[in-house]
């Protein structure tokens, strides 16, 4: 059976290598205002699902949650178990498959891990398999890319330098969703990844969540959680309870 891309792109080092600068201040700005916003309990029990590195995963457990961070990446996982003592753990898990059934307090889904397959069908599996392993009236939160901005302000072309390697990156919009091409020579050898993202907009997500159970209850368009703008914001974040019955 043929890898689909993204078990292809994410197990690779190269993926970790164009990746390496994410902004951690960002991420961490984010999670500040979203636990003020929310007020867990203490002890509240939290899932990062798609958790790459585990970085979301360390910083909520730091702040005295229990945090399980659940990703495809066999690479991801083993590096972010590393300085683990229990809290927070870390498993190999397809997000479109169920997990442990009404468990969690809190699903998280963040910085565009969702869309990245080829049969939206996937979309809604994933997103019922997240109202699967929440408690009744449990939280989702999802952080996707604003698919409206992106189809306005597409960059077509882009080179990086990093690590001793140039990343040749040419970016397009075809069937719906948001095609990148990364290609970059490495000890003489010549590479070629793809990233396909869907362009999921706030009606498409809408129609997912009520399908699976869920209502929204906030939609946020950027990490200092300003109000969702259709034209400007650069996220779609977005709120949403696990109705219960």
């Amino acid at each position: 059976m043929c890898m689909e891309w993204f078990e292809n792109w994410f197990d690779s080092p190269y993926y970790h290598i164009l990746y390496k600068n994410r902004d951690y201040s960002e991420a961490e700005f984010f999670l500040d205002n979203l636990v003020n916003h929310l007020t867990p309990k203490p002890n509240a029990n939290m899932l990062d699902l798609a958790c790459g590195k585990g970085r979301h995963s360390y910083y909520l457990a730091n702040k005295g949650f229990q945090v399980t961070g659940l990703d495809l990446s066999p690479e991801s996982i083993e590096h972010a178990k590393k300085d683990s003592k229990g809290n927070p753990s870390f498993a190999i898990h397809d997000l479109r498959e169920n997990y442990l059934p009404h468990y969690f307090n809190y699903v998280f889904n963040f910085f565009t891990s969702f869309g990245y397959f080829e049969d939206k069908a996937d979309n809604e599996k994933a997103v019922k398999a997240m109202a699967h392993t929440l408690k009744a009236n449990g939280t989702l939160v999802i952080d996707f890319f604003n698919a409206t901005k992106v189809a306005n302000s597409i960059v077509p072309a882009e080179i990086k330098q990093i690590d001793g390697i140039t990343f040749d990156i040419l970016r397009k919009i075809e069937d719906g969703k948001v095609i990148k091409k990364i290609r970059f020579e490495d000890n003489n050898k010549m590479f070629d990844f793809e990233e396909k993202v869907q362009l999921i907009g706030l009606d498409e997500f809408t129609k997912y969540l009520t399908n699976a159970g869920f209502s929204i209850t906030n939609l946020f368009g950027d990490y200092a959680l300003n109000e969702f703008d259709e034209n400007n914001s650069p996220r779609l974040i977005i709120e949403a309870q696990k109705n219960v019955g």
